[in-house]
């Protein structure tokens, strides 16, 4: 059996998600409007929660959408769930759980750069920086130095969040 370490209790989860909702609060002060995209499975999930931190503390309208892809070959599969001409305009944060190699984030970033855009920022739970694309997340919870051969496991089960390293 693999050895599993704790990175991130549900209680740290939580307070990161927290902080991170007051950045994206503190980057969109002026504006009316931010669309959080979060790429599917777990980024939608952490997605979802940022929308709802959000939207405790910041007068804004939060608006949600899911980014769906082939992870393995992403050129050519990606899609939003709203209509890409709505999001024209707006301040867009593009969500995912963890930033490994930077495939899934640049392909995600590409896809949305076609947009008129007034604002692009990323955001992610955790950072291994071992990217592979120049891709960077405007807003982490933990940055976090392991071996290429370990495993990041955000888990999101209802009141039981937590990051392993396996």
């Amino acid at each position: 059996m693999e050895a599993t370490t704790t990175i991130l209790s549900h209680k740290e989860i939580s307070h990161k998600i927290r902080r991170m909702a007051f950045q994206i609060y503190e980057a969109n002060v002026e504006e009316k409007e931010v669309i959080i995209a979060g790429i599917m499975d777990n980024g939608y999930v952490l997605a979802k929660k940022l929308k709802t931190q959000v939207e405790k503390i910041a007068p804004l309208k939060v608006t949600l959408c899911e980014v769906s892809m082939d992870k393995q070959q992403p050129i050519g599969s990606i899609s939003c769930s709203k209509d890409l001409d709505k999001i024209e305009g707006k301040s867009l944060v593009l969500v995912d759980d963890v930033l490994n190699s930077g495939t899934t984030l640049i392909y995600g970033v590409a896809y949305f750069l076609n947009i008129p855009l007034k604002q692009f920022k990323t955001a992610v739970l955790v950072d291994r920086n071992h990217k592979k694309y120049p891709v960077k997340a405007d807003f982490k919870g933990i940055s976090l130095s392991t071996s290429l051969n370990e495993n990041v496991v955000v888990s999101f089960e209802k009141n039981n969040f937590s990051v392993t390293l396996k």
